[in-house]
């Protein structure tokens, strides 16, 4: 431990009763007491240095006296901040400025070591000064009290967090200031038993400070400091093995030439060294049992971070020291961190260990013990964790093979995969030094071989088959992107690749079966892909970054490369698969990764020719949609008009054409004559060749053809006979829809004259027509074909078509009238708001799989998006998106987003619209319970509790600026009044109104009312109300007054009265399984009550504007005595009631009666919310109480018992550093017992997991 360090001459001797140290430790130990325990020997004096003999503590006369500090002078005893200034500045070279420190010290030490104290308080951004009084006088504890009160924290930064430019190297000048104190002080200062005891005491106690700024830079210092002293001992037991060896090299020479001298001169160094290591281990064990047994564990995950950073450098700096049990169990049980970094900082601690294979020994029993913990990190929430655990495992690995079992590589394995390319690219390294890094003997003497016979052979098979056992076969693009950076020699190995797709197996070798051979050409395919692309696939990046000079010269190496052999080997792959559509498909994608340039400088014409022939077969011979639209891009890559090859591939495409042209032509005369059932082989026919026109027609302009006219006719034929074959009907439907778009991109990129615009216009209408009635066909596919075509023609053909300049298209702009918006609008409640095992429309019935339920999920997501874009844009009329709102609650998993999207956008482009047709969808969901149930409906029912809850959600939805939609919330306001009122009750007015329940749904709305318009809209309900009514007090009253109550309510509290809050209690109950309309729905027209422009507002004369409004009277329970407000100034004198002309005449005493009740009522809901008021405003004074002290907080997992003696035996088993002897001279001693006993240090709460 620290030894007992000299006592200044001139310093105060402290009472008997002080000398025993307290939790922070002093700065010097008096009697002595702070000797090392358990040694047999007592610590050793320092040794004076040259610059101490002759003087007293503080130098006498010494020109560093007290008027003069490190050479800069004094104001009032605080020094200029020299040190910290020069650190923060970080230009100067460290070495000197400690050189400058140094020789401060060796002329008067005391003055140095205050300059150095003020040092680490500045740096923790404490603006005291610690006086050369407060040295002398105070005790540790003491001298941290004092700078903790003036510790003034402005905005809760300090240094090592501050940010900004002059910050940013802070840290590492600190850090380096520390280390090269230490390594220019290891050969004198740091053993005269002063220097050192006086920092490590005061960074002991600042890590121990409740102050975070203290705790963190102390424990950095305290940290760093340890680091240093690690590397002096190593240096120290290197010397003493070197003085050991040439004792023993001088003692084994015979007696003749033996030097005595040499040998006592040996016998001292080594004694003095001996020495000198014991004094570095007291100080090791000082600041690893006062600092990092505590701060491992502390509260801040920052420091936390920064001891397991610096307990990693330890055991790999000094392996012979550290790296035992005894310390390893600190980073196993700090992996198990809640914080991200912390966890971070472990398993780089660990990967610099794992790295030298020399240390695996030592790391057995860890490994054994936190492998399954390491293995599942692999899974954590924090990337950058996965990723290093990942790492860790790879070097886990190659140490030993034995430790990981099958399953913790699987684990491993399926993270290639991932979507996050950090983690893919890891586990990708991992896969590939388990399965792929090891090469068999023999293989040695093949290394020049290649194709089938290269060593690359059997690693390919590999890959293919690690492919096909992870059953992930849609993902071969991220399993080669994982690989890319460690396997790029394999992965590139295409010339070995397709040896094993065209050549023959060798003799004993199993061929591939027709699944591996599948897979091989998709790989094949990824890894042709990444190199001519030079980007991950789809999800695994952020864009595409600018490549080097050097990737891009590598790119253009592999696109030739890749040319040269698949020219050449691309027919004869095609010609061994043609009939094989999945391989046919994948292989017909390479051509577009061609460096089309090749063909003519490598003189491969006659290759390219046999290409299209073999595509041209292809095209003959298959019919599914995946192979021809291959083809199509195929033909589209190879016809590029700036390379040599395009009229010879214009050739081949035009000749194609031209017979699927006249073949469709002559099949649909026959196939539409009259009084002749069409048999299936015409059909057939006439389908096959349709899906090949259509295929092409998506990347070829084909008008030259005129495809429009005898797809109409085979349309028209459809709707009068209606016995066409739906997917003809289909293909057809797609073809027009080709031609139209081709027709306008000739007409928009070209000067077109108006016979075109018409001719267009005249197609596309006629299409649009065609398109509608094939909405009430009897085969959904055909319908929801043609509801898509549909919305995709309305919005490329809407207002939208004239913007960037296009005014000449104005002819062509549609607008869809009101019968073709409510065909499009019942299609969607037909068939996207249903119920997923209602949705039984699949061919092959396997509706229960449940990849077909994802996959109709998600093209009925796609038919709501395509309408809810009409609505976006404004193609279709704003108040259809009604029945598209009310569904939100009912449909909010699987719809939720899309349409909360559309109600954005629609207020964005119409604010009171869209309030009105929030208000319309709620009316229609009103109106359907109220067919359903009746008027007498139970209000706590859940069909009227889902309304309510889907009008609160709407609410929601308007924000927290009440400006932004004043107007539109008041419209919505005054068009449920008015649909409340709409219906009066048969039985007279004694009833009240069939849709006054509706009030009650309104009310959800009236928290986003402004104060002055709360009052604006209550006196429009008033129009609307009878003084009969204002004195009902029935149940079926209760929606009315819990409306009004909400109105009257001051302020931002929109508290409702007692009863409503009663009424409602058992309305909260939501309903997710209303039933859905059906049937045709006509497009909703808003009533003629509220369908004026003008405001309504402005339209009662006897009403006030928003603006002009005065404010109310009763404004806030808080500002007001409770004497100030009488029983009789209830709600109903606030606001008095003005009778109007339709009123019944009542009997004087009557209404004195009613009034009087009225009144006490209301007296009663006042107290009581004036009550909660009062409640609510003591529960936020105690809340505000608790935050006082920014600066102070509770440090978690801190030490229970603060230190008593930095030299003394610590409270818990934790073992001193002992460093090792010279290993010529003693054994070393064994490991002590099971030192991951997590019991050793602290308890399990503590740890919060089980180790084992």
């Amino acid at each position: 431990m620290i030894a007992a360090p000299e006592i200044p001459t001139d310093f105060a001797l402290l009472q008997e009763s002080e000398t025993h140290f307290s939790s922070d430790t002093d700065f010097e130990d008096i009697e002595g007491k702070n000797q090392k325990q358990g040694k047999g020997k007592t610590c050793k004096k320092g040794k004076k240095g040259p610059a101490e003999k002759g003087k007293s503590g503080n130098g006498g006369g010494k020109p560093g006296g007290p008027n003069r500090m490190n050479g800069h002078h004094q104001q009032n005893g605080v020094e200029n901040m020299m040190l910290f200034e020069v650190v923060k500045m970080g230009k100067s070279a460290m070495q000197s400025v400690v050189d400058d420190w140094i020789e401060s010290y060796k002329h008067d030490r005391d003055i140095a070591l205050l300059d150095l104290i003020n040092f680490f308080i500045q740096c923790s951004g404490c603006k005291g000064v610690v006086t050369a009084e407060m040295f002398r006088h105070m005790q540790n504890s003491e001298i941290i009290r004092k700078m903790t009160e003036e510790f003034d924290e402005d905005s809760g930064d300090y240094p090592l967090t501050m940010a900004g430019p002059q910050w940013k190297k802070f840290k590492s000048s600190f850090c380096e200031f520390i280390g090269v104190l230490v390594r220019q002080c290891q050969y004198s200062i740091i053993y005269d038993e002063y220097m050192m005891d006086t920092v490590i005491s005061l960074l002991t106690g600042l890590s121990d400070s409740q102050v975070r700024a203290f705790r963190h830079t102390s424990t950095l210092a305290a940290m760093k400091l340890m680091t240093a002293l690690v590397n002096v001992a190593l240096n120290l037991s290197i010397n003493m093995d070197n003085t050991q060896r040439q004792y023993e090299a001088e003692r084994n020479k015979i007696i003749g030439k033996r030097a005595n001298d040499r040998l006592e001169l040996l016998l001292q160094k080594r004694k003095e060294l001996q020495e000198n290591q014991d004094e570095i281990e007291n100080m090791m064990n000082a600041i690893f049992k006062g600092v990092f047994v505590h701060r491992y564990r502390d509260a801040i995950a920052e420091i936390r971070a920064i001891c397991i950073e610096e307990i990693g450098i330890w055991m790999k700096m000094y392996s012979d020291a550290f790296l035992n049990d005894s310390y390893l169990k600190y980073v196993g049980w700090t992996m198990h961190d809640k914080q991200g970094e912390v966890r971070l900082k472990c398993l780089t601690a660990l990967q610099g260990l794992y790295y030298n294979k020399e240390l695996n020994s030592k790391l057995e029993l860890f490994t054994s013990r936190f492998k399954d913990r390491i293995v599942s990190m692999t899974l954590d929430k924090e990337y950058d964790v996965a990723v290093q655990a990942i790492k860790l495992l790879t070097l886990v690995l190659q140490s030993s093979e034995e430790v990981l079992t099958a399953e913790d590589c699987e684990n491993v394995y399926h993270l290639v995969y991932s979507a996050h390319r950090p983690v893919a690219v890891a586990a990708g390294e991992f896969l590939y030094k388990k399965l792929f890094s090891r090469r068999d003997p023999e293989d040695d003497g093949i290394l020049k071989r290649r194709g089938r016979q290269s060593p690359n052979a059997n690693l390919v098979k590999t890959l293919v088959f690690f492919f096909l056992e992870s059953e992930l076969h849609e993902h071969a693009a991220y399993l080669v992107d994982s690989m890319w950076d460690c396997a790029t020699d394999l992965l590139k190995d295409w010339e070995c690749m397709n040896s094993l797709l065209l050549e023959e197996p060798l003799n004993g070798e199993e061929p591939l079966t027709d699944r591996q051979e599948s897979a091989l050409i998709e790989i094949m395919l990824c890894t042709i892909r990444q190199a001519a692309e030079c980007h991950p696939p789809v999800g695994r990046g952020t864009g595409k970054r600018v490549l080097t000079a050097k990737e891009k010269k590598t790119q253009l190496d592999d696109r030739t490369k890749i040319t040269e052999l698949f020219a050449v080997a691309l027919p004869q792959l095609l010609a061994k698969y043609s009939v094989d559509a999945e391989k046919v498909t994948n292989l017909l994608q390479l051509p577009q990764y061609f460096d089309l340039e090749i063909y003519t400088t490598g003189r491969l014409e006659k290759h390219l020719d046999a290409l299209l022939r073999q595509i041209r077969d292809i095209v003959e011979k298959h019919t599914d949609i995946d192979v021809l639209e291959a083809c199509s891009k195929t033909y589209h890559a190879l016809c590029n008009e700036e390379f040599t090859i395009f009229n010879r591939v214009d050739i081949a495409r035009s000749q194609l054409i031209d017979e699927l042209a006249d073949k469709f032509n002559r099949l649909l005369e026959d196939f539409l004559q009259e009084g002749e059932e069409p048999d299936e082989d015409d059909a057939y026919q006439v389908l096959s060749t349709l899906k090949r026109i259509t295929a092409f027609h998506n990347a070829h302009d084909l008008s030259r053809w005129d495809l429009f006219g005898c797809n109409y006719k085979l349309l028209k034929t459809g709707i009068e006979n209606g016995d066409m074959p739906e997917q003809i009907v289909i293909h057809a439907l797609q073809c027009t829809h080709y031609v139209i778009l081709w027709q306008l991109a000739k007409v928009t990129e070209s000067s077109s004259t108006k016979e075109d615009l018409l001719r267009l216009k005249k197609q596309m209408r006629v299409f649009c027509q065609i398109c509608q009635h094939y909405l009430t066909n009897v085969n959904t596919a055909v319908k929801e074909q043609a509801f898509t075509i549909l919305c995709d023609v309305l919005m490329i053909f809407s207002h939208q078509i004239m913007t960037g300049g296009r005014d000449m298209l104005e002819p062509l702009v549609y607008t869809p009238d009101s019968s073709l918006q409510s065909e499009l609008l019942s299609f969607i409640l037909d068939h996207v708001f249903i119920d997923q095992d209602d949705d039984n429309n699949s061919a092959d019935g396997q509706q229960d799989d449940e990849a077909s339920k994802i996959e109709a999920l998600h093209k009925r997501r796609n038919l709501l998006a395509a309408f809810c874009k009409l609505i976006v844009y404004t193609v279709v009329e704003m108040n259809t998106a009604a029945d598209i709102f009310k569904q939100y609650m009912k449909y909010y998993n699987d719809y939720g987003d899309i349409i909360k999207e559309t109600m954005s956008k629609t207020r964005q482009i119409d604010k009171i619209q869209c309030a009105k047709t929030l208000i319309l969808s709620l009316q229609q969901l009103f109106n359907e319970m109220i067919q359903e149930n009746g008027y007498n409906f139970d209000r706590s029912s859940p069909a009227f509790s889902g309304i309510k809850e889907l009008a609160r959600r709407f609410a929601l939805t308007f924000g927290l600026d009440q400006l932004k939609t004043r107007e539109a919330i008041a419209m919505l306001h005054k068009d449920g009044i008015e649909f409340a009122f709409k219906e009066p009750n048969p039985q007279g007015e004694s009833h009240p109104p069939l849709n006054l329940a509706f009030l009650d749904i309104l009310s959800e709305f009236s928290s986003k009312l402004l104060r002055q318009d709360k009052r604006t809209v209550y006196v429009y309900l008033e129009k609307f109300m009878t003084f009969q009514m204002s004195l009902r007090r029935e149940d079926v009253w209760l929606p009315l007054m819990s409306y009004r109550n909400s109105l009257l309510a001051g302020g931002d509290d929109d508290t409702m009265s007692v009863i409503s809050g009663i009424s409602s209690r058992g309305s909260t109950v939501r309903n997710k399984k209303t039933k859905p309309a059906t049937g045709k729905r006509k497009v909703p027209e808003a009533e003629e009550s509220s369908s004026s422009d003008s405001m309504w507002l402005n339209r009662e004369q006897t009403m006030h504007t928003p603006v002009m409004m005065q404010t109310p009277q009763l404004t806030s329970t808080i500002m007001r005595e409770p004497k100030r407000l009488r029983p009789e100034e209830g709600y109903m004198g606030v606001y008095p009631m003005q009778p109007e002309h339709h009123q019944a005449p009542l009997d004087y005493k009557q209404q004195e009666e009613a009034a009087r009740q009225q009144q006490e009522r209301a007296a009663m809901n006042y107290v009581k919310l004036r009550t909660n008021l009062q409640h609510a405003i003591r529960r936020g004074t105690s809340l505000m109480e608790d935050d006082e002290e920014p600066i102070v907080e509770d440090v978690m997992m801190s030490s229970e018992g603060r230190i008593e003696d930095l030299n003394e035996g610590m409270d818990f088993d934790t073992m001193d550093i002992d460093l090792p002897p010279s290993k010529n001279r003693r054994e070393r001693t064994e490991l002590k017992p099971d030192f991951f006993d997590p019991a050793s240090i602290m308890d399990e709460s503590v740890l919060g997991v089980s180790m084992f």
